[in-house]
């Protein structure tokens, strides 16, 4: 990851940094034009909830098409002048791809057949995941903890699996709706993991003639909602503290002085906890 950040630190470097389209580019990725586009968005989410009213349409209908495409026009401008401005290196960065995809689907013509289309112009509003640091730092973390997720799933298709066969086995003679085949005992067994009236609706019912079924359903319960999916929790929490460091090195990265302060400063914190330690 070290070497990944040098790399993006000197790809930075090699970006022209004077003439228009390097002033233009700068000014685009710049905090002030950002918070403009955070805004854009919000204001196009309230312009496309309010076209799903008629009577609004009514009285303003043109004039939120208009601002709708004005604001498809500045979304434009914008990928424009990164492209023009970082060139191939525009596509390195995956949040970029995701952006021009978006709007992209916008532009696709949304007359005849194709009129539904209209319909994706919310997806606009998911350019807020790139453009909001916070959110953009939560997805990577998610897509960085999908190794472990992928595990865990594996988990719980097994427990799943095993509890709809006995489920089927032990309930699908008198619950033919609910445990008549596996298939309906894995969904049965997914009502019940949610918590969505597993009790009155799914396991009293059952209990009336099979008085021990709770011997099945609650540690299956236990091990499903309250054990396994927590674990889901703490692989996200995890990758989002990998994120982070990663983020803070590549911010020392980029500035070496502040890199070595931040070495010594831990160093001098490690020598005065010895301090303490050797005291106490």
């Amino acid at each position: 990851m070290m070497d990944g950040n040098v790399t993006a630190s000197r790809r930075e470097r090699e970006l022209p940094t004077e003439g228009p389209i390097a002033r233009l580019g700068a000014w685009v990725e710049g905090k002030a034009f950002q918070r403009f586009i955070v805004t854009l968005i919000i204001l196009n989410a309230i312009s496309l909830g309010l076209e799903t009213s008629a009577t609004v349409m009514e009285a303003v209908g043109p004039v939120l098409r208009a601002f709708d495409s004005i604001v498809l026009g500045i979304f434009c401008f914008e990928i424009g002048a990164k492209l023009a401005w970082r060139r191939l290196g525009f596509f390195r960065n995956g949040w970029n791809v995701f952006d021009i995809v978006i709007v992209g689907i916008a532009l696709l013509p949304a007359t005849g057949p194709l009129a539904v289309l209209r319909a994706l112009r919310v997806l606009r509003l998911l350019r807020l995941l790139s453009v909001v640091p916070q959110m953009r730092r939560v997805i990577g973390a998610l897509l960085h903890a999908i190794p472990g997720m992928t595990t865990v799933l594996a988990i719980i298709l097994l427990l799943f699996y095993v509890g709809a066969v006995l489920s089927t086995k032990l309930f699908g003679a008198s619950f033919e709706d609910w445990f008549g085949t596996i298939g309906r005992s894995m969904y049965t067994l997914f009502q019940v993991m949610t918590l969505e009236s597993w009790s009155m609706g799914i396991v009293r019912p059952v209990m009336e003639q099979y008085p021990y079924a709770w011997m099945f359903f609650l540690p299956f319960i236990m091990v499903t909602t309250f054990a396994v999916l927590n674990l889901f929790v703490g692989i996200v929490v995890d990758a989002m503290r990998e994120v982070h460091a990663e983020e803070e090195s590549e911010v020392l990265d980029k500035e070496p002085d502040l890199a070595s302060e931040v070495r010594a400063l831990r160093a001098e914190l490690a020598e005065l906890k010895a301090m303490l330690q050797d005291r106490r």
